[in-house]
């Protein structure tokens, strides 16, 4: 289906923006210097603005332009960036499943929606480690429509939220989360290598995007022993 054309000056931006073309704090050209670069009209230009700020990577500010916003704005109790940006480095994922085809888990706190059920399923697991001492144990699924060949793609520098933004221009807008301590069964206390029932915090969250069809559905375990969990998930 061919783009709108305001779509195409939209994914045109936002490309520029996450190659770091335009980097936050920058301004966009002006909307006349759009519609004469483009041959296209005002109107043409302000709706991919609009489309651009309510994804949330730029802001309008009066008598000034459209600036470049920082994107990793918090989420509630937690907020994204990277796993390895907030340990301070040595750190180490494993994939203990790579991302494949599955039926929706029975795990997954958060209601998922009938339309999301009647979509295949992506599902990856993965261990995280600071200094070789396990930290979070996490599961993730997601609708696959829309993500073409997502389980043949390499994670650009081995984050899940950035292969999403710049293969996919997908944008994480939100979340909801649940906070529970529980016990560790017999496999998790043996891959957060804790005694088996060991106290671990288990947090469930619903990640919102800027694909309205996507949400991100986690469970992750987290051995909190070492290195606490603040204000912050790092995906």
């Amino acid at each position: 289906m061919k783009k709108t054309r305001y779509k195409e000056i939209q994914d045109l931006l936002k490309e520029k923006i996450q190659q770091g073309i335009y980097e936050v704090g920058d301004f966009l050209p002006s909307e006349h210097e759009l519609c004469d670069a483009h041959s296209i009209t005002r109107t043409t230009v302000r709706k991919a603005l609009d489309e651009l700020v309510n994804e949330g990577y730029i802001e309008k500010q009066h008598g000034k332009g459209s600036r470049v916003r920082e994107r990793r704005q918090s989420l509630g109790l937690l907020n994204v960036k990277g796993f390895s940006e907030a340990a301070g480095g040595n750190v180490t994922t494993i994939f203990l499943q790579k991302p494949d085809i599955r039926k929706w888990g029975n795990e997954i706190v958060f209601p998922v929606s009938n339309e999301e059920k009647q979509e295949s399923c992506i599902h990856f697991e993965r261990l995280r480690c600071v200094s070789e001492n396990p930290v979070m144990l996490e599961n993730n699924w997601f609708s696959g429509k829309g993500l073409d060949e997502f389980c043949d793609t390499t994670f650009v520098d081995g984050s899940f939220f950035k292969t999403l933004s710049q293969k996919y221009l997908i944008e994480i807008k939100g979340s909801e989360q649940e906070l529970r301590a529980e016990y560790a069964d017999e496999r998790a206390a043996y891959l957060l290598k804790v005694k088996n029932h060991s106290p671990v915090l288990h947090i469930s969250l619903k990640f919102h995007t800027s694909n309205p069809h996507l949400n991100i559905y986690a469970e992750l375990y987290c051995n909190t022993g070492k290195y606490p969990i603040g204000n912050s998930y790092y995906i």
